[in-house]
């Protein structure tokens, strides 16, 4: 990974260290690329490394036992996942799918480990990081408790249009592209129901779609039902 400290220092992780710091881990670090709908890991594998992306995008999910999908994450461009194997060692809690062609650097746990023996600031970054992601599963928890399909809707779209959105002339445009399912699996409702939902949002002029990018135009509105 020539010159890959650079890329480094781009990962809030890694962001505060020394740069002689960084070319040490950026000589651990391998990188693998995967096509659009490749698997990075599968839920219940051994948790042997974590992951950032470089390029492109990944969606962590979990199989129901009627066989849907459960949406956990979106992790894109300079974003870590698969931390929480560092700790344990146990096996990864999801399943990790590439929504694009991706590329993605790697560290192996045994690796790190000696990483963070020498190194105990990034322990503390990494548990920062952990921290985050739980807060936003609680979120996602309560949401799916007390909304109702439009509320958790409204409330993703306008979490997503904060966490991967680029501004644009008439709003903010989600740099995901996600089909009805996709959504329908994030919010726990039927693709029909997400259909329907999307249609009233964009009758309103809340939302528009064009191919399967969602801006938000009005966020004022989706705060209505949330």
């Amino acid at each position: 990974m020539k010159e890959a400290w650079k890329y480094l220092k781009q990962i809030p992780v890694f962001a505060d260290l020394e740069e002689e710091d960084l070319k040490k881990i950026a000589g651990l670090a391998l990188t693998r690329r995967y096509p659009k709908n490749a698997y990075i890991f599968f839920e219940g594998e051994p948790g042997k490394a974590f992951y950032f992306v470089k390029s492109g995008a990944i969606k962590l999910f979990q199989v129901l036992e009627d066989g849907r999908e459960k949406i956990l994450h979106f992790v894109r461009e300079g974003e870590i996942f698969a931390e929480v194997v560092l700790f344990d060692g146990g096996p990864y809690p999801a399943t990790a799918q590439a929504l694009e062609d991706t590329e993605v650097g790697y560290i192996r746990n045994e690796d790190m480990e000696e990483l963070l023996r020498r190194h105990g600031e990034i322990a503390v970054k990494i548990i920062k990081v952990m921290s985050r992601r739980l807060r936003q599963a609680q979120l996602h928890i309560r949401d799916l408790a007390l909304k109702g399909a439009y509320g958790r809707l409204a409330s993703m779209l306008l979490n997503l249009a904060e966490e991967y959105g680029e501004k644009e002339d008439d709003g903010v445009t989600i740099v995901l592209s996600l089909s009805q399912q996709e959504i329908a699996n994030l919010i726990g409702a039927s693709r029909e129901t997400v259909a329907r939902i999307l249609g009233e949002f964009k009758r309103l002029g809340a939302i528009k779609v064009e191919r399967q990018r969602i801006t938000v135009l009005r966020p004022e509105l989706l705060k209505d039902w949330v």
